[in-house]
């Protein structure tokens, strides 16, 4: 897969697909697989272009304080590296977060923005459970199996796990298959999550903004809907009945249909 220079770092990222171009940013811990069930119908359309963050994958991992506002300065940056002045640009939670900062501080890359399971900002619950993972992580010795183990479920219904638990097995062995992250380059990313802050970017997003949330979702709940249909009037909001966190993997059918929907919507 290709890589640039970006902000001080070297940046792994992966395109496919023709039409205009789409910016999949991934979500706490993730590479740029996690858009696997997604890629596929997305590429028929757009130009798909997803990155590893800073700290995870195959992108550099330094240290210092990660901030969201960082991750969206080394996704621009990415951007003017390979070209590409204007996009579509996805993300699910923290990629969703990355996206807020993209839309409010370079308004003119951002075509379209697209926030499945996003908050606009940390609050005392989001933090605790957060704080949770970090500490299961660090119990572990690892971040593929807290993942598994913690974060799963929050991500995933009762209901999914009673009915498809190979299908969860599956997901689980895809998680592993992934190159695996440093245990400190996990605690800088989800510092980030903790501190994420873009209440004051909401209000300079001008491109049409779908949001989604999944209904079942206990960590970033439709508790944040009012905030972003009030802060960007540009917005519309889908809610996904069946799913918790992660939408994209519980509801893969109807979460293609209806973003799909939205970015075709506003091409050309």
């Amino acid at each position: 897969m290709p890589k640039v220079k970006v902000n001080g770092i070297t940046v792994n990222y992966e395109q496919q697909g023709t039409g205009e171009p789409l910016v999949l940013i991934p979500y706490l811990a993730a590479d740029n697989a996690c858009y696997a069930f997604q890629a596929a119908d997305y590429a028929k359309h757009f130009t798909c272009i997803s990155l590893d963050p800073r700290g995870a994958g195959e992108t550099d991992k330094p240290g210092g304080t990660y901030s969201t506002e960082l991750f969206a300065d080394d996704v621009a940056g990415l951007m003017q590296a390979i070209g590409v002045e204007r996009a579509h640009v996805s993300g699910v939670s923290l990629g969703g977060a990355v996206g807020l900062w993209l839309a409010g501080k370079y308004p003119e890359r951002v075509k379209t923005l697209s926030l499945h399971s996003c908050w606009p900002k940390s609050d005392p619950f989001l933090k605790v459970i957060v704080g949770g993972w970090q500490a299961i992580a660090k119990g572990l010795g690892s971040v593929q199996e807290m993942i598994i183990q913690g974060i799963f479920p929050f991500c995933f219904t009762p209901e999914l796990y009673a009915a498809k638990p190979e299908y969860v097995d599956q997901l689980a062995a895809f998680v592993r298959s992934r190159p695996q992250q440093p245990l400190d380059a996990f605690i800088r990313q989800s510092n980030a999550v903790i501190a994420h802050d873009a209440l004051d970017e909401l209000g300079k997003i001008a491109a049409p903004t779908q949001v989604t949330f999944g209904r079942h979702d206990i960590v970033t709940s439709t508790r944040f809907a009012d905030a972003f249909q009030n802060g960007i009037k540009t917005s519309e909001l889908v809610v996904f009945e069946t799913s918790a966190h992660a939408a994209i993997y519980e509801s893969v059918s109807e979460f293609n249909e209806k973003t799909l929907g939205f970015l075709r919507r506003h091409a050309g």
